[in-house]
């Protein structure tokens, strides 16, 4: 008995268009609607879906961890099997990542229950460590941190919240923007009639390089000065 619903993140929005076809979904916070089975196309979503993607540039993702680490050999990318979106990731970077001239491997984790041996494993065999945007590594990045930390393992993040998190550095969207491009998406289906199917898979406007200030320090990390400093979670 809704108009419309709106999920944040993908397994919120995979539940709901299980359940219903007709009622307008907008969802946010999703990496990429195609590999999450959403949409037909991002482009032109054929389905009773539409919204908002967290995804920041790979490429330049990629181009930071050349800049941030040019004599490291080895990166792991940590992620939850799990999760298609984080698979896609790790598909894209390791193309820009090898093109660089580094060697990749991904390291997976089924569930949380995982997590602390798999990073353990990744941390022995890799110079630096990525984590896409995940919400298993989001969930769980006080342990990954707990042990790449000591282990002196950088990890670059996929956004600021895993950054936070356990990361050193980030290339991020704001997702108060992103919130705010979601709200107004909602608002052409409710008031102005916008038909999910035809309504393009939108951006935030802008990203952001990220980094935090005491990691970065323990970890003798040093970044371009116009990188924009966050504070470690505590």
């Amino acid at each position: 008995k809704v108009d419309l619903v709106c999920t944040i993140a993908t397994p919120a929005a995979q539940t709901m268009a299980n359940a219903t076809k007709e009622i307008p979904i907008v969802g946010t916070a999703i990496t990429d609607y195609k590999v999450a089975k959403l949409v037909k196309d991002n482009n032109q979503p054929g389905t009773n879906v539409t919204g908002t993607a967290d995804l920041a540039p790979l490429d330049k993702q990629a181009e930071m961890i050349k800049t941030l680490f040019p004599d490291k050999k080895n990166v792991g990318i940590l992620y939850c099997s799990a999760e298609p979106n984080s698979k896609y990731q790790f598909t894209e970077i390791t193309k820009y990542l090898t093109d660089a001239g580094y060697t990749c491997k991904e390291y997976t984790f089924a569930d949380s229950n995982d997590v602390a041996a798999v990073t353990k494993t990744a941390c022995d065999e890799s110079d630096v460590l990525y984590v896409p945007t995940d919400n298993t590594a989001a969930s769980c990045a006080e342990s990954i941190n707990n042990i790449a930390e000591p282990a002196k393992v950088p990890i670059v993040a996929g956004e600021a919240g895993i950054c936070t998190g356990c990361g050193v550095a980030t290339l991020s969207i704001d997702y108060y923007d992103l919130g705010v491009v979601t709200g107004n998406m909602a608002y052409e289906v409710l008031v102005n009639g916008a038909d999910p199917a035809t309504t393009e898979i939108q951006f935030a406007p802008k990203t952001t390089y990220q980094y935090v200030p005491d990691r970065c320090e323990k970890l003798g990390v040093k970044v371009p000065s116009d990188y924009v400093a966050i504070e470690a979670e505590k």
